[in-house]
């Protein structure tokens, strides 16, 4: 008895902390899909805490990941045969910005260029940026499909730094995402849209998971989509923990019903960021709803239609 694996006796609480119990590697063979974190929080505008995230989700994830093949409400089996993979954290110095970004473009360049589909755990949502730029070379310009109370497109420029306010509006000046056919979703502060299509929550106000996910289908095309959700998108009832929260955000069950419904579009790759435990409470809901939604965006990946491709 003492040799067996402490989550195969169902502990949830013991044994390695990655992803939902995922494997380090996949003996070999190339992985379908990976969990990569991102700890970084150099570029928060309020407070501090997200490079903790990553480490929280994972954490979660052991009860999140109690049955491996589904999670709630998906259907039995839909990560079957996938070879899915905690691929660790991306490596930098502590304080290096330009090292996390060269750091991050080489480890997730790499899994993306050989097929792996890649969910980032941030960190603030600056991680998202390089998270993009490593998605580009193979995909090219992507929809953006953005949950979150902020635009992320302030302006910027020599007098305005980098941060993880405005990193959207660069992404779609460099050409990585389509704000035409991009949406954001949540949105509960002022901003200018720069061509994004913008449903705030008035906009949101009493359409149904299914209303919302049919907006989405109708705005993005056919193009390939980079699903990201700030954790802060939900209303701090649900996620107090995080660096910058605004009330009167989405419930957890409402933004899972909308992720749900967006199974079988082409997501090439996902986020989940700005978990920032150390404003948690006790029960530690904000990890919970991190690592619940970190599993929802793997169940999306594997449903995209080019990755039904490669496994076939």
């Amino acid at each position: 008895m003492s040799d067996q694996d402490a989550h195969a006796l169902g502990m949830t609480w013991a044994g390695d902390t990655g992803f939902a119990r995922l494997p380090r590697d996949t003996d070999g063979r190339t992985p379908d899909l990976a969990i990569l974190g991102v700890p970084f929080d150099l570029a928060t505008t309020n407070r501090p805490g997200s490079r903790f995230g990553p480490r929280a989700i994972r954490e979660q994830s052991t009860l999140t990941g109690e049955f491996g093949d589904a999670l709630w409400p998906w259907p039995a089996g839909v990560l079957d045969g996938r070879a899915c993979i905690d691929a660790g954290d991306v490596a930098f110095r502590p304080g290096s910005t330009t090292e996390m970004i060269a750091a991050t473009h080489a480890r997730a360049g790499r899994l993306v260029r050989q097929g792996t589909g890649v969910v980032g755990l941030g960190g603030d949502h600056f991680v998202s940026l390089p998270l993009l730029e490593a998605h580009f070379p193979t995909y090219g310009k992507m929809a953006l499909v953005h949950f979150d109370a902020h635009s992320d497109t302030w302006e910027y420029g020599p007098e305005d730094p980098l941060h993880h306010g405005n990193m959207f509006l660069k992404a779609a000046r460099d050409g990585l995402i389509d704000p035409a056919h991009s949406v954001q979703m949540g949105i509960r502060t002022p901003n200018e849209s720069h061509g994004f299509n913008v449903l705030d929550m008035h906009a949101l106000e009493g359409l149904t998971s299914a209303d919302i996910a049919a907006r989405i289908r109708a705005l993005v095309g056919g193009m390939p989509i980079y699903l990201t959700v700030d954790i802060d998108a939900l209303d701090p009832a649900f996620a107090p923990a995080t660096g910058t929260p605004v009330v009167g955000g989405l419930s957890t069950a409402l933004l899972r019903g909308v992720l749900h419904r967006l199974y079988g579009m082409d997501i090439v790759g996902a986020d989940i960021v700005e978990v920032a435990p150390h404003y948690e409470g006790p029960a530690q809901i904000t990890a919970v709803a991190g690592a619940t939604i970190a599993q929802d965006l793997l169940h999306l990946l594997a449903g995209a239609p080019r990755r039904a491709r490669l496994l076939a």
